[in-house]
């Protein structure tokens, strides 16, 4: 099989970050602390994730490292954006998801990564009140802003490439318009006519990130690139984009189990998804119309695991039902319960229970880590567009729902077409159905 050309991961990435809150003080600490060796960056795949290439004698498990070019964990340079001006060292404390002792040996380095002024929009987080916020004429100017902000980071870093990773807050659901969103030429138009209705500021950071050479992945629900205007963008600039919504606990229990109770052919009455968080995320969620966003992209997960088209006689007419709580004393230490109301033999009703006592931001950052370092070797292997093989870290994937393409949510199908590229990219033949 030809080889994948794959540019080498040479020189400097930068990873600019769209908020400065637990989960990016998170990730960047643990990045920081890792390449001190002073912590292991345990649930990362691109650390730890080994992938089988050949078969019979010719079979090996190799590291992502080994079978691709990833980038070192020495070469990061941070940056960020944020509504609050403090330093990430600041924030790390203030978010009290790690002890002090765990950001104190990276303090140098997490007090140099400032935040610069966020293009902010309080009507899509009305809880935020920061005012470390960039003065905007129109979304036009706001992109143009943002595009000078990534040059400034690219050359006052000395960075070769940068990745824009939003793990910002959920922005109010917006719904898409096909008179907006559909075309390239209708949303650049809608930008200039400043419409603050039909574009979100994230839709401004991944028009600028785009634009500027950066591929882009979106960590919150938001319907930013998962729209055919950007899909068409990233065609223009050859761009990778992936999204959304980082799936970290309750969404990937759900993608695991489902399949278990559709192998095993067992019926599903109901499925009744809540949890209770306390970070800033889950106070811009006690919102309504952000945690619109937020569940549709949780309620997404079952249906397409789970179809009654395939077997009505187990799956055709079950509730399924998500909730979140803001409840300030747990902070990012997540709780979450799933009830299960399954059918067996005869339509015999069983339960199961699942009780998740998780913390948001230790799960999300080996995702966010993942994320920017493959996207950014997709980018070097040339792929542009929608980037499927990272559906394994989200609980939405991008799919082409104008062509009727189905997303694919179940865990083990996604963790085959996260194998499957990398394969492709080292130059081994993708040897794994998906079916």
């Amino acid at each position: 099989m030809e080889k994948t050309k794959v540019n080498p991961a040479s020189g400097k990435l930068g990873i600019l970050v769209v908020g400065n809150g637990a989960v990016a003080t998170t990730f960047m600490t643990g990045v920081l602390m890792a390449r001190k060796g002073l912590t292991k960056p345990i649930g990362s795949m691109t650390q730890y994730d080994k992938v089988r290439v050949g078969r019979g004698k010719d079979k090996k498990y190799l590291k992502y490292s080994e079978l691709v070019p990833i980038a070192d964990l020495n070469d990061i340079e941070f940056g960020c954006w944020d509504v609050y001006p403090q330093n990430a060292y600041q924030s790390a404390i203030y978010a009290e998801v790690l002890k002090r002792e765990d950001i104190e040996p990276v303090r140098n380095e997490l007090e140099q990564i400032v935040p610069m002024k966020a293009a902010f929009d309080k009507n899509f987080a009305k809880r935020l009140d920061g005012d470390n916020v960039k003065t905007c004429k129109t979304r036009w100017d706001m992109v143009e802003q943002l595009r000078e902000d990534i040059k400034s980071f690219k050359a006052s870093k000395g960075c070769d490439r940068v990745v824009v990773l939003w793990a910002a807050s959920t922005e109010i659901y917006v719904p898409i318009d096909e008179q907006v969103h559909y075309t390239l030429e209708a949303l650049e138009a809608a930008m200039k006519a400043d419409d603050r209705e039909h574009i979100a500021p994230s839709m401004c950071y991944a028009y600028a990130a785009l634009i500027e050479g950066c591929p882009f992945v979106m960590g919150a629900p938001n319907t930013t690139v998962d729209i055919p205007a950007m899909w068409q963008l990233a065609e223009k600039t050859k761009m990778p984009i992936a999204g959304k919504d980082f799936k970290t606990g309750q969404t990937l229990v759900k993608s695991g189990f489902a399949p278990i109770i559709g192998t095993r052919c067992l019926g599903l009455d109901g499925w009744f998804s809540t949890n209770i968080l306390g970070n800033r995320d889950g106070l811009v969620l006690d919102v309504p119309e952000n945690f619109r966003t937020k569940e549709v992209s949780k309620l997404s997960t079952l249906e397409t695991i789970l179809k009654p088209e395939d077997q009505p006689d187990l799956y055709t007419d079950y509730y399924h039902k998500v909730r979140i709580n803001y409840y300030p004393p747990r902070n990012d230490n997540k709780e979450s319960w799933d009830n299960i109301d399954i059918f067996g033999w005869m339509g015999y009703p069983m339960q199961i229970k699942i009780n998740f006592l998780c913390r948001d931001s230790i799960l999300a950052a080996p995702v966010c880590l993942d994320l920017c370092l493959l996207i950014d070797l997709a980018a070097r292997a040339g792929r542009y567009g929608t980037q499927r093989f990272l559906s394994f870290f989200l609980k939405s994937p991008m799919h082409d729902y104008t062509q009727g393409e189905e997303a694919v949510n179940h865990l083990y199908r996604q963790h085959t077409m996260l194998k499957n590229a990398l394969r492709e990219m080292g130059g081994y033949e993708a040897d794994e159905e998906i079916d």
